[in-house]
């Protein structure tokens, strides 16, 4: 079992920056491929990045590229997205989610074997 525990959302002016943590418990963090989703109200839950565990090689959604980036430190067994230049259509409640090594789409929810509970991010205009 992983646990995984977000933090660090809150309300940000469009234009704005804010950085997210993914708190890693039990199993061992280094292990596991780790991303990024999110759910904005009335939407279905969309991936946004992603990061290998074994090189750190990432993986962005178009709508993110060049204003997200997602990492990791395992040495304190957390993830992290790093958002800037926010957007209104960024609001949404962000999850980090973690799967053992599968070659499994990295963009479906179903791909993933541990979600955290979420962190709510708001852009206001």
């Amino acid at each position: 079992q992983v646990q995984l525990e977000e933090s660090g959302g809150g309300l940000v002016q469009a234009g704005g920056s804010l950085t997210l943590s993914c708190a890693a418990s039990g199993r061992t963090f280094s292990n596991y491929d780790m991303a990024w989703f999110r759910q904005a109200p009335g939407k279905e839950r969309e991936f946004i990045a992603y990061i290998i565990r074994i090189d750190d090689s990432t993986y962005y959604t178009d709508s993110v590229k060049g204003r997200f980036s997602i990492s990791r430190d395992n040495a304190k067994n957390t993830l992290y997205l790093a958002m800037s230049s926010l957007k209104p259509e960024d609001t949404a409640v962000y999850y980090c989610a973690a799967r053992r090594p599968s070659t499994g789409n990295v963009r479906t929810e179903i791909s993933y074997d541990y979600w955290g509970q979420g962190t709510q991010v708001t852009v206001s205009s």
